[in-house]
């Protein structure tokens, strides 16, 4: 059954001045897609998920970033969230009529959230200062397609930009911890390991 993904980070501090920059610095970490290579929604909410939308704005996903996030540093405060959506390249089986099943680089989208401390009863505490939305765990898998060696070296290319983006912004960031999690809670290496290993 396919799971959604999730990145929880957590940093030493998350003033309400600090909550965009670190945003920020998990972003830059980002492998945009090189069709849609920048932003493509910001939203923010305020207090809990059940109340109106303070402010949002659509863009084309080729926003900048910098100029984004600078929209939504006019809203200040420990009782906001903060929702960026972006796309990434990861390939993707297309299937064509009576045509053998090819592959392609296609955009698919992340949510990024930044909680402030106040928002939502500390969600933070159990889904991180920023949390990463990667959607289903199925580019990671993809358990109903036949497998192949090539089939394999397009799920390890996928697994690869996911390894690459974490340890990124472990390196880079100054987190104090972060965590790659899925609703189920299955382990996703576990579960990789597992589809690897039926065609050994």
């Amino acid at each position: 059954m396919p799971d959604r993904l999730y990145l929880s980070i957590w940093f030493p501090s998350f003033h309400e001045q600090e909550i965009l920059p670190r945003l920020h610095s998990v972003i830059k970490q980002f492998p945009f897609s090189a069709q849609r290579p920048g932003i493509g929604y910001v939203a923010l909410h305020s207090i809990s998920w059940d109340e109106p939308v303070v402010f949002q704005q659509t863009f084309d996903h080729r926003a900048d970033p910098d100029r984004v996030l600078s929209l939504a540093a006019e809203f200040p405060h420990q009782d906001n969230a903060y929702e960026i959506d972006a796309t990434w390249d990861l390939w993707t089986p297309v299937q064509e009529g009576e045509l053998d099943t090819t592959w392609q680089l296609s955009p698919e989208p992340v949510k990024f959230y930044a909680f402030g401390t106040e928002f939502e009863e500390s969600t933070y505490q159990q889904n991180g200062h920023v949390q990463v939305d990667f959607g289903l765990d199925t580019p990671f898998l993809y358990e109903d397609v036949e497998f192949s060696e090539g089939v394999e070296n397009r799920i390890k290319a996928n697994v690869q930009k996911l390894v690459n983006f974490t340890n990124a912004v472990e390196k880079n960031c100054g987190i104090s911890g972060r965590v790659l999690w899925s609703e189920s809670e299955d382990n996703l290496a576990q579960k990789l390991i597992e589809r690897l290993q039926k065609v050994q």
